[in-house]
């Protein structure tokens, strides 16, 4: 198996990532590469759930659901959706096993997935095409490569993001007057988020600066506990948009907020795609890999020390994505260094404050 580069006119392109927010935001900014190069091709996206949500009426693009609840049952909707097509290329952009269940269901003359260094769970079964392989990429920048795999010009990423008018209009109506800061604190698993007493005390440093502090997240307990224990240490008066707001709404809060913070979640990278800068808090995986990608600068981590404590080696040492573990890691984060980060962003940025 070799990598190839399709550069001829293509009328049929499927491209398959499935989950999750963060990595469906990376992929945005290569579909519209894309097509840009192919602005002739019937583009289809085979998608999560929730995923769709977000992504709904994506230029250009035909958004195919896949729901993995249902299981053997939709990957035989999916295998009747396709009956009698035969897309010209399929991208193949994730390695998970149930991705590669799907990968076999969707016809097509050409399948590319990643490169041998990244293929996993029996990736290089469902393929028969590869990218090129790459040095130490984000995320986003493999996905890129997918892009690049058939002609498609990657440089500085950006996006177009499906949000309307509307949507705007009541992001606006949701928000206080003034400079709004964002803490979106609630990551997918507990272990990864910052302590709540410390979330509190940088929304109290923001709020004497003049910034109107907003707490935003999805409805899980675990994220409406998490935003009730920051009002609670904080002194003073946060806006809780906790299970408020839809994907393509919180995506417009985060577009007109001034700053956003964040540990390894998706709305760090929501926010990337609508040009809010991001401060992100990263201990379990290397943020060169999955931080907020125009933002890498802007990030506090505790990552690469717990890597060398652990393994004993640097990240250029061990496999590329390689995690730490530790419930525990988070808090090697302190407040002092989240605050001067939040200082530094505010002079970089030209935000004007109180001071």
């Amino acid at each position: 198996m070799r990598t190839i580069v399709l550069s001829k006119s293509l009328t049929s392109i499927c491209i398959l990532r499935l989950s999750a927010i963060g990595d469906v935001c990376h992929a945005v900014s290569a579909v519209q590469a894309i097509q840009r190069a192919h602005p002739q091709a019937k583009i289809t996206w085979v998608i999560g759930k929730v995923e769709a949500m977000l992504l709904a009426d994506l230029p250009g693009v035909e958004l195919v659901v896949f729901d993995k609840k249902q299981g053997k049952a939709a990957l035989k909707a999916l295998k009747a959706k396709f009956k009698g097509q035969k897309f010209d290329v399929l991208l193949h952009m994730q390695v998970a096993l149930r991705a590669n269940l799907v990968a076999r269901v969707i016809p097509a003359k050409q399948k590319i997935g990643f490169d041998k260094g990244r293929s996993k769970e029996l990736h290089s079964l469902f393929i028969n095409k590869r990218i090129a392989p790459q040095q130490s990429p984000h995320v986003l920048e493999g996905f890129q490569n997918f892009a690049r795999a058939i002609g498609a010009e990657c440089g500085e990423p950006t996006w177009q993001m499906p949000v309307t008018a509307a949507h705007r209009a009541v992001a606006k109506s949701l928000l206080p007057e003034g400079k709004v800061f964002v803490i979106s604190p609630a990551a997918s698993k507990a272990e990864r988020n910052w302590l709540p007493e410390r979330y509190a005390r940088v929304a109290d440093h923001a709020a004497a600066l003049g910034f109107q502090v907003v707490i935003t997240g999805g409805p899980t307990e675990l994220e409406q506990n998490l935003a009730a224990e920051i009002q609670q240490h904080s002194q003073a008066e946060l806006l809780n948009l906790v299970g408020k707001t839809d994907l393509k709404t919180l995506l417009c809060v985060l577009e007109q907020a001034e700053l956003v913070l964040a540990p390894d979640t998706g709305p760090a990278h929501m926010a990337v795609t609508v040009g809010t800068p991001v401060i992100g808090l990263y201990a379990h995986s290397n943020p060169t890999r999955t931080g907020p990608y125009l933002y890498q600068d802007y990030v506090v981590e505790v990552y690469h020390q717990n890597l060398i404590a652990q393994k004993g080696k640097t990240a250029d040492q061990l496999p590329w994505g390689t995690r730490v573990k530790g419930s525990e890691l988070m808090s090697q984060i302190s407040v002092d260094a989240v605050i001067t980060m939040f200082e530094r962003v505010i002079k970089e940025q030209g935000i004007v404050t109180n001071a």
